[in-house]
């Protein structure tokens, strides 16, 4: 009966820290998480900063694309943006696609994955830091124009058509000469495999394939970028994707390790659960007096 009550209140401490625990998430990994997003949004800028000058070399570049998409016979940002020129409702859809189907969707996954899935968003954010890392490397040595630019007939249906994205996106923070590899589509691509790969879902598994599809057709519909450039968005992001993986298979996580709070949760719960009884000793058998 003397234990009894320290027990109770050692199993109401473990419950309540407990709920504590699952309702904060660990202050040192967001913290971790915000400052390696910082310092990525900083080396875009210092990328921006490096090509906002180079305009010349940037439609030189974006010429020479021409040239290659001409002789591959696979310059089809024409057709792709005159089928939704015809109809205002398709316009809206793909500049609604390329706005709101890229870090919307990047962002909440993410979100998701840190919260439900730890492993598959560290996962997630390894391809895209080592995929963007390789992209900001192309777009300071090789700066290139998006079709929208160029005089090759096309609308820029997004900068026309919608003010959405200049609130999401404002065009003095937006590189305009970081056509080449077309992120905005691999990344798109990165989400869906690993979305593809983490649940069973039906749903989310359509999602994940349909995102990337419908980004790819919107990039080159709006003007954005050209055949060549989501081809090398997608080769960008595999090679990211696989060096998340190496990275991955190289051990666990450092920040998947139990936190401070976890382990005296673990802790407090020990010492409240049930010492058993003992079983009671046998005593030996009494010689009979005499014998």
């Amino acid at each position: 009966m003397t234990s009894a009550g320290p027990r109770m209140r050692l199993a109401r401490s473990a419950e309540t820290l407990g709920r504590m625990s699952l309702a904060t998430p660990d202050r040192r990994g967001f913290l971790r998480e915000a400052a390696l997003v910082a310092a990525a949004m900083l080396a875009y800028f210092l990328v921006r900063n490096l090509t906002v000058g180079s305009a010349e070399e940037a439609f030189a570049n974006a010429e020479r694309i021409v040239a290659v998409e001409q002789w591959a016979h696979i310059g089809w940002e024409e057709d792709v943006q005159a089928s939704i020129a015809g109809s205002d409702f398709l316009v809206m859809l793909a500049n609604w696609i390329y706005i709101w189907g890229h870090w919307p969707v990047i962002i909440g996954t993410a979100i998701v994955l840190h919260r439900h899935r730890p492993e598959r968003y560290h996962l997630l954010r390894n391809a895209l830091f080592v995929s963007g890392a390789i992209g900001f490397l192309f777009f300071a040595l090789f700066p290139v124009a998006p079709p929208r630019l160029l005089d090759l007939g096309l609308v820029d249906t997004v900068t026309e058509q919608s003010e959405a994205y200049r609130a999401l996106q404002p065009p003095g923070l937006t590189n305009q000469y970081a056509a080449f590899p077309s992120l905005h589509f691999g990344w798109n691509v990165v989400v869906g495999i690993v979305l593809l790969t983490t649940t069973a879902r039906i749903a989310v598994r359509l999602l994940a394939v349909a995102s990337p599809l419908a980004m790819g057709f919107a990039v080159m519909a709006t003007a954005n970028h050209f055949v060549v450039d989501v081809a090398a968005g997608l080769l960008v992001v595999l090679v990211g994707l696989a060096a998340a993986y190496a990275i991955e298979r190289r051990g666990p996580v450092t920040t998947l390790r139990p936190s401070g709070s976890a382990a005296r949760v673990e802790a407090l719960r020990r010492r409240a659960a049930p010492v058993p009884r003992r079983a009671p000793r046998r005593q030996p058998p009494r010689r009979p007096v005499g014998s």
